[in-house]
């Protein structure tokens, strides 16, 4: 590309579209009202050790800045990569670390960190003397150790890690880690600027439908990139920086060690690659290796999968989901689908579970096989497992609890719908075994005896419990359940007869504090307070109100500081996200909490509060379809039905002036808003951020809908707001990323909708972001967005004409 091409590319994406022409805009700021809750430091994440008795206070970051954002990114394979680092853009990183002492509450500043540091993969070691972690820079990723009797952090090694992929760095044992390094690799293949050839893609009668995909390969060019990028060495690393190579280079899609830590478990890819889907469906090999890295069982070859059966419930045919068995020295497992994959195919089982033990000499054998779709087996430490299933199309969840010596079913112990959260029981309670490995904790001696945590959806909203269960007689004992004005989540529990918490309320921050679960007792761990003063007094509510078809619907209203009716009706901002649900029982349920502290993230309508609105914020948005109807054959007049019901509602209450009210969402939520202006006269304006518009374009099926176009064209036609764009006449702001990596929404569908509107006379304003993705990354383009959104609120809804 010359230089006039490319300065004319990023003239261009500096431009905001609007209904009369182009605009030429820096980024703006919003007021300070939204600035200085966007600009607040938030309490630190915590991570407690398997003991209990040290918790790690990790940093939040702030956000990046656009110039960061603005760094070469190759899309490969459905990843996105950082070619200046070797990493994959997203996952969490931290800015900073202290380590608090649970014995004596002390906190402590660990010396030596990395200046600036960005780190994740955060590891303790099997006695817990040592952490591991990873900090990336511009040049690459390093790892690093802290020495937790010191407080002393040090650079390890002077290798850059591989960490686009799979597990980059993991202990191998107490003083030495498994590292995926960069090679040897030499400069960058380039991409030529002359084609040798035409691009070719051919299917020969075979059905190969797929979901649409960002950042696939496209060319024999990406295919070089994708090997060079990828190709990593796995090396053990001792704690003092020397390094031994173990195998050949590769692209590994995995690496695990196995519980007795003699053997490796290695994932790598494979040719032949593919232009239509991501590498998760590309060739792998799995193979069993010594400590050596020598190969001591090929263990399966996975061909391409680009012809997976339509429908969720269907699945790879052949082998998936590898595992080691966490109460055995090196036993692996695996999954085999016994339908082909297909679930359209009837079949007394749908899935059997297949392993086999070291030394990997023998065959495979047996030891369980499901109805449903396999999900999984979480392992006792000895006796016992619980097997679990799932099938998507009746939303049914079964728990079995089996013998882990020959896989016999002993008892069915869950077994319901998977949308019915008043009935889930919670998840277990896992402890470590000798092998370090995450097991069931069962009650002393009372074996199959466990615990569980929930976040205890109920009629009142969620009061998260911790919950002691015999699986034998199914008998259950709650341990605790939050009460009161408080929102309790028991987050840490190892029955010693105490459990950390998480507590807060309304006006409350979030803290942990250790509860004597005997005398309910609680002792303070930390004092965190509130990162927002200017949102003090906001009033907030748990609302529940009635679709004119009887369900039941639920909603968070916030109102500003010091208001009362008597004041007026206020102006509506309500943002939602559409939710399929099988049963109007199910939809009727009551979701969330009243008690919560409010957190405000960059994407939230929550900040308008303090602008002078209403907010109804995660407004019940259920589209239900019972028995063997689907819920999407009924998404428009449902839609209307739910938003009829709380703007009826509000108005009704003296909350809110119905003529101003604007509607809002991200992704879904921005369809769900195209929608509601394509079908309603309901509301004042819409904002509508990195949504979809045109089914369309995703002809295989989206969101929960997995009918294609071709088996349900009026469903994909009447549910595409961009098939109604000559009846939107209400304001519609449409913000997009102009690097959006998600299945579906490409910036093409707000681009095609926009002029759509424009060509029927609608009032729209199309706004791109320059390297954004699906959700927003850069400061500048968060803060410009909620300029945007504030903008056409403050002229559209609350000062409408």
């Amino acid at each position: 590309m010359n230089k006039s091409s490319l300065l004319s590319l990023l003239l261009l994406a500096s431009v905001v579209f609007q209904s009369q022409g182009q605009e030429n805009l820096t980024y703006q700021k919003p007021p300070t009202e939204i600035l200085e809750l966007l600009e607040a430091k938030n309490t630190p994440a915590v991570q407690f050790n398997r003991q209990g008795d040290k918790m790690l206070l990790l940093e939040r970051p702030d956000f990046i800045t656009i110039e960061d954002a603005a760094q070469p990114i190759i899309g490969l394979a459905g990843l996105r990569v950082n070619p200046s680092n070797s990493t994959s853009i997203g996952g969490v990183s931290y800015a900073g670390i202290q380590v608090q002492d649970l014995k004596s509450n002390e906190v402590h500043e660990i010396g030596g960190l990395p200046i600036n540091p960005r780190i994740s993969n955060l590891q303790f070691n099997a006695d817990e003397t040592k952490l591991a972690f990873l900090n990336a820079t511009t040049d690459g990723v390093s790892l690093w150790v802290i020495d937790l009797a010191k407080y002393q952090a040090q650079r390890v090694g002077d290798f850059f890690v591989n960490d686009i992929m799979g597990a980059s760095a993991f202990w191998k044992d107490n003083t030495s880690l498994y590292v995926l390094r960069i090679p040897d690799r030499g400069a960058a293949p380039s991409a030529s600027l002359t084609p040798t050839g035409p691009v070719v893609q051919e299917n020969l009668g075979k059905a190969a439908p797929s979901r649409t995909y960002q950042n696939l390969l496209r060319n024999e060019s990406d295919v070089r990139l994708f090997d060079y990028y990828l190709n990593a060495q796995l090396a053990e690393v001792q704690l003092d920086g020397q390094v031994k190579d173990i195998a050949a280079p590769a692209i590994y899609r995995n690496v695990s060690k196995s519980p007795d830590g003699k053997y490796l478990m290695a994932t790598t890819i494979k040719k032949p690659y593919s232009y239509l889907v991501s590498v998760a469906s590309f060739p792998y090999q799995i193979d069993i290796l010594d400590q050596s890295g020598a190969v001591v069982k090929a263990l399966y070859t996975a061909p391409l999968a680009e012809s997976v059966p339509l429908g969720f419930d269907s699945t790879v045919p052949g082998y998936r989901n590898f595992a080691w068995r966490a109460d055995q020295p090196a036993t692996v497992y695996w999954a085999n689908a016994l339908d082909e994959g297909n679930s359209r195919t009837e079949v007394p089982f749908r899935d059997e579970v297949l392993q086999l033990a070291a030394p990997f000499t023998g065959v495979s054998t047996q030891f369980a096989k499901t109805t449903l779709r396999y999900a999984g087996i979480t392992w006792f430490d000895k006796d016992y497992a619980v097997l679990s299933e799932r099938w998507r199309a009746n939303r049914r969840v079964k728990n079995s609890l089996i013998s882990s010596k020959d896989g016999q079913e002993i008892k069915v112990i869950e077994e319901r719908s998977s949308e019915d959260a008043y009935a889930d029981p919670g998840r277990f309670v896992l402890a470590d075994n000798d092998y370090h490995r995450a097991v069931i904790l069962t009650d002393k001696g009372k074996s199959p005896t466990v615990f569980t945590t929930s976040d205890g959806a109920s009629p009142e909203g969620d009061r998260p419990f911790l919950l002691k269960w015999n699986l034998m007689n199914g008998q259950k004992d709650t341990l605790f359940r939050s009460r009161g004005e408080w929102y309790e989540s028991p987050v840490y529990f190892k029955n010693d007869g105490t459990l950390i918490i998480s507590r807060e309320s309304q006006t409350e921050v979030p803290n942990y504090q250790r509860v004597a679960l005997k005398s309910r007792k609680m002792t303070p761990i930390t004092r965190f307070t509130n990162p927002y003063p200017s949102f003090e007094g906001v009033q907030k509510q748990q609302l529940s109100y009635p679709r004119k078809d009887g369900l039941s619907l639920t909603g968070t209203l916030y109102l500003p500081k010091g208001y009362q009716k008597s004041d007026g009706p206020l102006p509506l901002l309500m943002w939602a996200y559409p939710r399929e649900f099988k049963t109007a029982d199910a939809a009727s349920q009551v979701k969330g909490s009243p008690y919560r502290f409010t957190r405000i993230s960059w994407g939230s309508p929550i900040y308008w509060v303090n602008r002078g609105y209403a907010i109804l914020d995660n407004a019940d948005m259920p589209i239900v379809g019972e028995g063997t109807a689907e819920p999407n054959d009924t998404f428009v007049p449902q839609l209307q039905a739910n938003a009829e019901a709380a703007i009826n509602y509000l108005s009704e209450a003296g909350y809110v002036d119905r003529q101003r009210v604007g509607v809002g969402g991200h992704s879904y939520g921005a369809f769900m808003t195209a929608n509601l202006l394509a079908h309603t006269d309901l509301f004042a304006a819409g904002l509508a951020r990195s949504g979809a518009y045109n089914r369309t374009f995703t002809p295989f099926g989206f969101q929960a809908e997995e009918r294609t176009y071709w088996q349900a064209p009026e469903v994909y036609k009447t549910m595409s707001p961009f098939s109604y764009a000559d009846k939107i006449k209400t304001p519609i702001l449409f913000i997009h990323g102009m690097d959006d990596e998600n299945s579906g929404t490409f910036p093409i569908q707000s681009e095609r909708f926009y002029n759509a509107i424009k060509g029927h006379g609608g009032t729209a304003r199309l706004v791109f972001l320059p390297k954004e993705f699906h959700g927003y990354r850069a400061k500048e383009s968060i803060m410009h967005t909620l300029w945007e959104m504030d903008q056409w609120l403050e002229k559209y809804v609350k000062n409408k004409k």
